[in-house]
Formats: structure tokens, sequence, C-alpha cells
């Protein structure tokens, strides 16, 4: 049975979120490393222009590629559980992903002006780097899919840590004087996928392993007989679909600040403005790196157990990543309580007044939607993906029109009120769907 070495249960799912916990740890830490750097040598508008860069890149792939991730990871659990074989679940899921990244790749060549000129400034190096690093993901996050499902959680984690690593030794370059400039520190977003999939060598040499390539053909001509075994296009594009919904409204959450205040505000001020909500924002996204250790270790485990009818250890697994998630919010909030400021100058510089208010706001959403990531979780290893949909569709419109909401003096403020209401709108309705599915 593919992947039966991986192990299964609750202590599968504790040693997986341990082992990822290291590895995408690091990766938080050096993600701050990254904006850090560029934040210290580069300009304002320079350093908002990267912020931006860094936001289109991420909300383009999130949005595309990780529907195919979580497909992945939901049906190679559940497949493993039931005992099917076979490999059309991984040949619908590259199908779709050769879609996505081909109609990105046309519609960024069809808006060329407006994204190069009015997102970019008219810069195309960060028009190519764009297009490229969209693309080159891709190929990054059907390795993740592949890895979480199979319960490769140590390559896993050497794959965003590899990621991290080659990304932040581009602006290293610019501080320690090697290079300069904003296209140096740009160049290592585009180059960080393709560094990451070093490891997908090593995946494939253990899944031929347990799989030997003389099966396949006998594994194929069994899945057709086995009930309920063949997985097609329309079954991994419905789920593929709703996932991407979802998708886009979690980088709505993460990602609308920064880029409607730039929109709003314009020129070099609104470029300055933006990247300052961008660094106040951090306070939610870097812990969301490391709760990727939890989110991509606990889909797997939670759908074995929905496949092989354990309610009760389900239950368990979500309130014990529940509780642990109301543990870290708080003490993220008492640690900007005490010294916000001061770390948030450490880090970015001397540059902008942060306040200590807004900081544990947002310290607060940062909390409440970590709660709906793992809500969301339990919801698509039931099979709840458009209800699930449903919710952080009408979370995110409702958090995109109040940032949109005239008169707002103080705009960094705006967006950290919007999204903390929104977050908790957001968890309240996942846990209503949780409740009633229970």
């Amino acid at each position: 049975m593919s992947g039966s070495s991986s192990g299964s249960g609750g202590g599968s799912y504790g040693r997986g979120a341990a082992i990822l916990s290291v590895g995408i740890g690091v990766t938080g830490l050096v993600t701050y490393a990254f904006f850090s750097l560029a934040s210290h040598t580069l300009s304002e508008e320079a350093y908002g222009g990267i912020t931006l860069l860094w936001s289109a890149v991420f909300i383009v792939v999130s949005v595309l590629y990780r529907p195919v991730e979580q497909l992945l990871s939901r049906t190679i659990a559940d497949r493993d559980a039931r005992g099917q074989e076979g490999s059309s679940h991984l040949r619908v899921a590259a199908t779709i992903q050769l879609a996505l990244g081909a109609l990105f790749a046309v519609v960024a060549l069809a808006l060329r002006g407006p994204i190069q000129d009015d997102l970019f400034g008219g810069s195309e190096t960060l028009y190519w780097v764009l297009i490229v690093a969209v693309l080159a993901y891709a190929a990054s996050y059907f390795a993740r899919g592949f890895l979480a499902g199979h319960h490769r959680f140590g390559l896993y984690g050497g794959l965003v840590l590899a990621e991290s690593l080659s990304r932040v030794l581009f602006p290293l370059a610019v501080a320690v004087g090697v290079a300069e400039g904003q296209s140096v520190v740009a160049i290592g977003i585009v180059a960080a996928p393709f560094f990451s999939l070093a490891v997908v060598p090593l995946a494939i040499t253990r899944q031929l392993r347990e799989d030997p390539p003389e099966a396949d053909a006998e594994q194929d001509a069994l899945e057709k007989d086995q009930a309920g075994a063949e997985f097609t296009l329309a079954h991994g594009s419905g789920f593929a679909a709703a996932v991407l919904l979802i998708m886009l409204a979690e980088q709505t959450f993460l990602n609308a600040g920064p880029l409607i205040v730039k929109a709003t505000e314009g020129g070099a001020e609104g470029a300055a403005l933006a990247g300052f909500v961008f660094n106040v924002l951090l306070i939610a996204r870097a812990p969301l790196q490391l709760f990727q250790a939890v989110q991509t270790s606990i889909l797997p485990h939670l759908t074995r157990l929905t496949a092989q009818g354990e309610d009760d250890p389900f239950r368990r697994s979500v309130n014990a990543t529940l509780i642990a998630t109301a543990g870290f919010a708080a003490l993220v909030a008492l640690t900007m309580l005490v010294a916000g400021p001061f770390l948030m100058d450490l880090l970015f510089g001397g540059k902008a007044d942060y306040g200590r208010g807004g900081l544990v706001i947002v310290s607060v959403g940062m909390g409440l939607y970590l709660a709906a990531a793992t809500l969301n979780q339990a919801a698509l290893a039931r099979g709840a993906v458009r209800q699930a949909a449903g919710c952080w569709v009408s979370a995110a419109t409702l958090f995109v029109i109040f940032l949109v909401i005239p008169g707002w003096e103080d705009r960094v403020l705006q967006v950290e009120i919007g999204f903390v209401g929104a977050a908790l709108l957001l968890s309240g309705l996942l846990y209503l769907l949780y409740r009633r599915r229970d």
C-alpha cells in the first residue's frame, strides 16, 4: 500500500507536526531576516516594491497552487487509509496544476502593461520575477502535496527551508556590499522555488523503493476494480475549485491591507505606507508560516481518522490544536504589549512609529485566524469543502468592504481593526460548521 510506512494515528500527527515545526520554524525566522535585511538596505520606496512583489507572488501561488497541494495531501491520505492503489489522482492533480499555470501565464502576459506600470511602477525586473516565480512554484506546491500526503514531513520541511535559505542570500549580498539594488533582492524571490526542488529526487527515490515501477500497470488495472477508487478529473476539479476560493480569501486576509493602501494612497508615499502595513501584518503572517507545520500534518491525519470512522480521536486532535493555538496567540499578544514597538524597530529600523495597541490587536487577530485555519482543515477532512469556502468568502468580502470605507485618518489602524474583526467572524462561522457536522 502506497505510503504505508508513513504510519498513522495520533502519534503520526504529533511526530509530523514536531518534525515540520523545526524546519518551518527556522523558515519563519529566515523569512523575517529576508525582510529585515531588505528593509535596512533599501529605500522606503524600493522596499515597498519588494513587499508588493512578495504579496503578488504569494497571492497568486497560494490561490492557484495550494488547492492542488491540499487535494494531493487529502486524497493520498484517504486512499492510503482505504487501501486503494493506482496513480490516477496524481495524473488528475498534475493536469489541474499545469492548466492553472498556463492560465496564469496567458493572463499575466496579456495584462503586462497594468501589472508592470501600475503595480510595479514600471519595473520590468519585478514583472518578470513575478512571471517566472509563479510558474516555478507550480512544481514546488505539487511536491509539497505529494510529500504531505505520504507523511514525508522531513523532506517537506527541507523543501521550505531550502526555499527560504536561498532567498535570504540575495538581500544578504546587498547588505554586505557584494551587490546592490532592489533587483538583486527581487531575484531572490524567483530563485527560491528552484532551490526548493532539490528535495524532489530524494522523495522520488524513496517512493520508487516502496512502489516498484513494474507494479504500476497492475496497480492501475486493480484501481478500476476497487469500489470508489477511481479518481476523476471532475472530482479533483470540484475539490480544487472550492479550495481555490478558500485560498483567494486567505490571501485577501493577509495581503489586501497593503495592496489596498497602495492603490488608494498612490505614489511614493503610498508605497512606503504599504510597506509599513506589510510589516505590521508580518505579526500574523510569520506565525502562519510556523503553523504550516500543523496545517500540513493535520489534514492527512484528520482525513485518515475520517476514513476510518474514528470520531473521538478526530475531536481530540482538533481541540488540542485549538488550545495550543490559543496559548501561542496569548504569548505573542503579551510580547507585543511589553516590547512590540522595540522589536519592530529592531527588525525594520526606526523609520516608522509602531503603535503598541495596534500590534496587540493584530496578535489577537492572528490567534483567531489560526483557529479558523484549524477548523478549516477539519472541514476539508470531512469533505465539507464547499461550506468552508462559503465561510471564507463571506468573511474576506466584508474585510475588503471595511478597508475601502473612506474617512479613516489612520489607515494602519483601519487595517488592524478590519483584520481582527474579519478573523473573529471567520473563526465563528467555521466553528458553527464544525459543531454542525460533529
